[in-house]
């Protein structure tokens, strides 16, 4: 499956005998709640797990969002219907962010069969595609999860990359360049880290851009010839970026870009780790 799935071929696909496995993961922080979005309406068949509690382990010396373990994470992709032998399709609620957590995730697990919806739930509506407000009624599914699938990087091997290789910022601007910083307890980004908004890669409504023009902000970013890892606030956004450069076919599905998966949030709290500002790597 092409990792990002148009609306008419999901709609295609849940019609056939053999539907893929549908996950809603809206979530935004601070509000509003995904799962109280879900329960007012979803995709058909669609099942709820939350970034929180599901999608990543608890918050702390690791980051607000690190990777969960492999046994809650199997649970609860299976209460999903998530099941090794059938296509899975991640939805949010417009720009594609979680999506692509869920996506990474069920990648690095071991799932090759995964596709984030382009445009998320708002799309699917603005489409006049049928929503549901019952729970989803899935058998129960029959995935193993078989993590390092995707590479991950730890502190040490996000610097060495930022400073050998090319290591992607995925926040905005003013948090990489550390005017603003509402979330973690320090500003700025890892010295040597480029700037690369993951807002870049969706226009206003959500929607990928073509891929002839990610390709061109992969040239921008410098990923071309490079090994590459990429980062945000708390490893979530930054898997749009590795979500995209592999739609664009800037690199290969048996050799990904990496994730920092701690990202800023762990880098910024030990006080020995430095901290570039500016608009420059640093």
């Amino acid at each position: 499956m092409h990792p990002v799935i148009s609306l008419d071929e999901l709609a295609r696909l849940l019609a056939a005998p053999a539907p893929p496995a549908v996950l809603d993961v809206r979530w935004t922080l601070g509000g509003p709640v995904g799962r109280d979005e879900y329960a007012a309406g979803h995709l058909p068949g669609a099942a709820f797990l939350d970034l929180d509690s599901d999608l990543a382990g608890a918050a702390g010396s690791a980051g607000r969002h690190p990777l969960p373990d492999p046994a809650p994470l199997q649970r609860a992709l299976r209460a999903a219907g998530v099941r090794s032998d059938r296509p899975v399709v991640a939805y949010d609620a417009a720009d594609g962010s979680v999506a692509a957590r869920a996506w990474w995730l069920l990648r690095w697990a071991g799932h090759r069969d995964v596709a984030v919806l382009d445009g998320g739930y708002r799309a699917w509506t603005a489409s006049g595609l049928p929503v549901s407000t019952r729970p989803a009624a899935s058998e129960p599914g029959t995935i193993t999860v078989r993590p390092g699938a995707m590479p991950v990087l730890d502190t040490g091997q996000a610097a060495a990359l930022a400073r050998d290789g090319v290591l992607l910022d995925a926040r905005a601007a003013a948090r990489y360049r550390g005017e603003v910083e509402p979330v973690d307890p320090r500003a700025g980004h890892v010295p040597g880290a480029r700037s690369a908004p993951f807002a870049a890669l969706t226009d206003a409504d959500g929607r990928w851009l073509p891929p002839q023009r990610v390709r061109e902000l992969a040239v921008d970013w410098d990923t071309v010839g490079h090994p590459v890892g990429a980062y945000c606030g708390s490893g979530v956004t930054a898997c749009v970026l590795i979500l995209g450069l592999e739609y664009a076919g800037v690199s290969d599905p048996d050799h990904p870009v990496a994730l920092y998966a701690g990202s800023w949030s762990q880098w910024c709290t030990d006080p020995s780790r430095p901290a570039a500002t500016g608009p420059e790597p640093g």
